[in-house]
């Protein structure tokens, strides 16, 4: 895997994007080579005329379109008349883009035959690169094979994630441990012997990397053979770190505190959180800017729908533990709480309005939280702010919640692009587990990489709740 915007990416997922690019480029020029005009010189038309640009915009239209569909995260061919189908809406896609672009000017759009041979060129050799990649370039590409010092959860768990996804290019070939498991096989890859076989299966087996996962290390842990293979150039990595990149989270369960009192490691660097407090008020004044009509649209709906106020107004805590008014448009009925007090939505909530069940679905309901970010009290990206009756229990119950209010709360977050809305323990603990990868890796890069998929979180309502 590589790192992107602060990312772990696997490098599988990065060769598809650039290939298929290059394939799709060629697709349209192979087009404008062959079906173009007889009196039109096809080098002419590429590159004074412009071909060239107008052919990158169906490119980022049709790129754009399978990231969509998600051919980009699952592009492991499950059916092949499924990515066909794909495929054809997304060419779809494209064609609307054309047409639209029409009516800008002519000189935006592709001639009609390149346009329609290019995009038939594209709904076959699309889906047969992406049949061949899965097939034979993938296997090609070989993986890291990977060998597991111990049985603990964790590493059951990274085994399991693995296997279930091979794009990452992370090959568990078994582990090392002392003890058997009662069922004789604690995850998905072979015991392959004790630990003090280590040099042996190393030899044996040839791994690109060792983690270790060993919960008691005290006399158990095969320090000098560790190191030892250390200096041979085979990487050597706690679960934690495995966990976190093929995770893209912190795993709460390997936390301890003593990585967070005597590191800097985990917190978030200062001049990265100075950054954000500049260009987060900036993007959300031109933000509110720009949707200022959806605004005004969405405050006429609310107050038609349902009597009550337009804006709900709640208490959140934010940086440090401090409390503020957030802001959002009401999309439950007046006094939905009345009786109840705070509780967290649920599916099919029926305090939510109709009109705010389609809100929540679209995040619109969030846009007035571009005033906080304005205030100085949230930022676009960032931790979601919780309310301070479900902090004060969530932090009795789950280690290091606390922690995430060393930053301002943000309208979106590496939370919510990564995990679907959830009202139990477990799902605010995982969330928790992605809002301390977030803190740790606070950047510019990584708030855009966020900002970019919560786009795509809306357009498919994926989430809400």
């Amino acid at each position: 895997m590589i790192r992107l915007f602060r990312v772990f990416v696997p490098t599988s997922v990065v060769a598809l994007l650039i290939s298929e690019i290059i394939l799709i480029f060629s697709c349209y020029i192979a087009s404008a080579y062959l079906f173009l005009l007889v009196d039109v010189d096809p080098e002419v038309f590429l590159t004074d005329d412009g071909g060239l640009l107008r052919i990158a915009a169906v490119v980022v239209v049709l790129v754009g379109g399978f990231y969509l569909h998600d051919l980009y995260t699952q592009f492991r061919i499950r059916s092949r008349l499924l990515l066909l189908q794909q495929v054809c809406l997304v060419l779809g896609l494209a064609f609307l883009s054309q047409a639209l672009l029409s009516y800008v000017g002519r000189g935006w759009i592709l001639p009609r035959w390149v346009m329609i041979y290019g995009s038939a060129f594209v709904l076959v050799l699309v889906p047969a690169w992406r049949i061949l990649y899965s097939s034979v370039v993938l296997k090609a590409m070989g993986s890291q094979k990977l060998l597991f010092l111990g049985s603990s959860p964790i590493l059951k768990q990274i085994s399991d994630h693995l296997e279930s996804h091979p794009e990452l290019g992370l090959l568990p070939i078994g582990y090392l441990d002392d003890e058997m498991e009662a069922d004789g096989k604690p995850f998905a890859a072979p015991r392959l012997g004790c630990l003090q076989q280590l040099a042996a299966t190393v030899d044996e087996h040839k791994p690109d990397r060792i983690v270790v996962g060993i919960t008691e290390r005290r006399k158990r842990l095969p320090v000098l053979e560790l190191l030892d293979l250390r200096f041979s150039g085979i990487t050597i990595e706690e679960a934690a770190a495995t966990y976190e990149s093929a995770f893209g989270r912190i795993c709460t369960r390997e936390l301890r505190p003593s990585q967070l009192i005597f590191t800097g490691e985990l917190g978030p660097r200062p001049n990265n959180v100075a950054l954000q407090s500049l260009y987060s008020p900036f993007f959300a004044a031109l933000g509110a800017l720009v949707t200022l009509p959806i605004m005004l649209v969405v405050a006429i709906l609310v107050k038609l729908s349902s009597p009550g106020p337009i804006l709900l107004r709640q208490r959140r805590v934010g940086l440090r533990g401090s409390l503020f008014t957030v802001y959002k448009f009401r999309s439950m009925y007046k006094d939905a709480e009345a009786h109840t007090g705070a509780v967290w939505a649920s599916k099919g909530d029926p305090r939510i309005t109709p009109v705010g069940r389609w809100l929540r679905k679209l995040r619109l309901d969030e846009l007035p939280q571009l005033f906080n970010v304005i205030r100085g009290e949230m930022s676009i990206v960032g931790p979601r702010p919780e309310r301070p009756e479900f902090v004060q229990t969530l932090s009795e119950k789950i280690p290091y919640y606390r922690q995430r209010h060393c930053v301002k709360p943000g309208i979106t977050g590496w939370a919510q692009i990564n995990h679907k809305y959830g009202d139990t323990i477990e799902d605010t603990t995982i969330k928790l587990e992605y809002d301390l990868y977030y803190i740790k890796n606070l950047s510019a890069t990584l708030d855009a990489y966020i900002v970019f998929h919560t786009f795509k979180v809306m357009l498919l309502s994926r989430g809400a709740q």
